[in-house]
């Protein structure tokens, strides 16, 4: 061989020739990248189904724990919906008590106040007998300046005969700031004459409305009850203008 001078020289060897171990070598490549892919595959698989599970299995069990947790939500709603009630139911009968107990007392002092007259009517004491009178109540109607009222006329005796009479029923007060007395009848429509009638064995109520004529201001109210016959009596009273609320 002649040498080229100036040119770079490789060494050459010489190989047998061999075409099968090439292509026994690509085909345990190409198996082994087969058998690679088809492992990761394979694993990938594997391992997407056990977490598939374990996402199925947490999903489950989540929903378990939201029946649960919504059941005792629903328990306590209830509990407190009744518990709501319980203190309506309570509150209600409290009130109902309460006021029960408040008429009851009212009636009972009514009561009192009965057998109080009563007793006085038929067992009066120290030197109080015959004609008396017992109470005036003045009540408004809720309408202007109308007012009903209510007199007790008596007789107090240990025995009780019939006595007759008149009471006079006069309203003092002032119109246009002069001091004015007004008789009954010409405030009430249901009194036709300055002296109202009497006659009672024990004792006799009057009552009826009356209107105040616009402009005048009550201040007082004054009474005079006269018996007639053997024991005539004659009593006067006055009572200030004092309006209960009907």
């Amino acid at each position: 061989m002649v040498a080229v001078r100036g040119s770079k020289q490789f060494r050459k060897v010489v190989v047998p020739y061999r075409p099968m171990r090439r292509v026994t070598v690509g085909l345990v490549v190409a198996a082994g990248v087969v058998l690679a892919v088809v492992g990761s595959y394979l694993f990938g698989d594997f391992n997407g189904g056990q977490l598939q599970a374990q996402a199925v299995a947490e999903r489950d069990r989540l929903r378990l724990e939201v029946a649960a947790k919504t059941q005792e939500a629903d328990e306590l709603r209830q509990q407190v919906a009744n518990l709501k009630l319980g203190a309506q139911v309570d509150r209600k009968a409290s009130e109902d008590v309460r006021g029960e107990v408040i008429e009851l007392k009212a009636q009972i002092a009514e009561l009192q106040e009965d057998i109080t007259f009563y007793r006085g009517l038929m067992a009066p004491t120290g030197n109080k007998r015959g004609l008396t009178i017992g109470s005036l109540d003045v009540i408004s109607t809720g309408a202007p300046r109308e007012y009903q009222y209510r007199v007790v006329v008596q007789q107090l005796a240990v025995n009780h005969q019939v006595l007759s009479g008149y009471l006079q029923f006069n309203v003092v007060g002032r119109q246009a700031g002069i001091v004015s007395t007004i008789p009954l009848k010409d405030l009430s429509e249901q009194v036709g004459s300055d002296n109202i009638r009497l006659r009672f064995k024990y004792f006799q109520n009057l009552e009826g409305k009356l209107v105040l004529p616009e402009g005048f201001e009550p201040e007082r109210i004054e009474l005079l009850a006269k018996s007639t016959g053997r024991n005539a009596a004659t009593v006067e009273k006055q009572f200030g203008w004092l309006v209960q609320q009907g």
